[in-house]
């Protein structure tokens, strides 16, 4: 490794330490959550391992202790994780060119909101910066989903159950700033909020799946949000 990528790993290391902090204590409440949907420690920690998305992991756990279908986790992951598809496409754009395919899927791997949002700050994203940002954040996720999901297994259960409100908490602490800036992601969760208690408490939707019942919210609340505030191009 030369001296400039030496350089870059060092600095993506040293601005992931705030993400990886929080990381590892949204995942101690996806931990938590796995012990009290009866998820095994070892399988919440390699779903961390490998999958880094909150959104994603939760929706899948959501539905894995529902005892939804394999088809239901799949297509809930999927439409919660859309948009990394756009943010690799994004970042892509600011690879340098002849940077390597493995280098890329790598880099893929990494791609989260808080990584994403760090590697656009600047105009050139190297593979030993980006992938110096991704270190400790993966520690962090993976780590913290361990330390919840041994906690879950050995607290008493009433205990477990109040510590779900971390879970809570931490959407409370995701949503409501971006919302209180942006009307149409306002719109969107309200939208959401309201499908989703409709489709809990109406009886004739009360029945279907909770993965389905995710499915159906994603879909018609962010479909109804692009066509009520659509952008401009740039």
């Amino acid at each position: 490794m030369d001296a400039a990528a030496s350089s870059d790993l060092r600095a993506g290391l040293r601005d992931s330490v705030p993400i990886a902090v929080g990381y590892l204590t949204v995942a101690l409440a996806f931990g938590l959550f796995c012990a009290q949907a009866g998820i095994p420690t070892l399988a919440a920690t390699v779903v961390s391992l490998t999958n880094l998305s909150s959104s994603g992991q939760f929706a899948g756990a959501t539905v894995w202790a529902a005892g939804g279908t394999l088809l239901e986790l799949a297509l809930a992951v999927a439409l919660v994780n859309l948009r990394y598809v756009l943010m690799a496409v994004s970042l892509g754009q600011r690879l340098a060119p002849g940077t390597p395919t493995w280098q890329r899927l790598v880099m893929a791997f990494g791609i989260t909101d808080e990584i994403y949002a760090l590697a656009m700050r600047t105009p050139r994203v190297t593979f030993a910066a980006y992938a110096g940002s991704m270190l400790l954040p993966i520690a962090g996720w993976t780590l913290g989903t361990l330390a919840g999901a041994l906690l879950g297994s050995v607290l008493p259960p009433l205990l477990v159950s109040a510590f779900g409100v971390l879970l809570f908490g931490m959407f409370v602490a995701i949503v409501v700033p971006v919302a209180r800036a942006d009307r149409a992601v306002l719109g969107v969760v309200v939208a959401a909020v309201v499908l989703s208690c409709l489709l809990a408490w109406l009886p004739w939707t009360a029945g279907i799946d909770v993965g389905w019942r995710i499915i159906i919210v994603t879909l018609l609340a962010t479909a109804g949000g692009a066509f009520a505030f659509p952008r401009e191009a740039a």
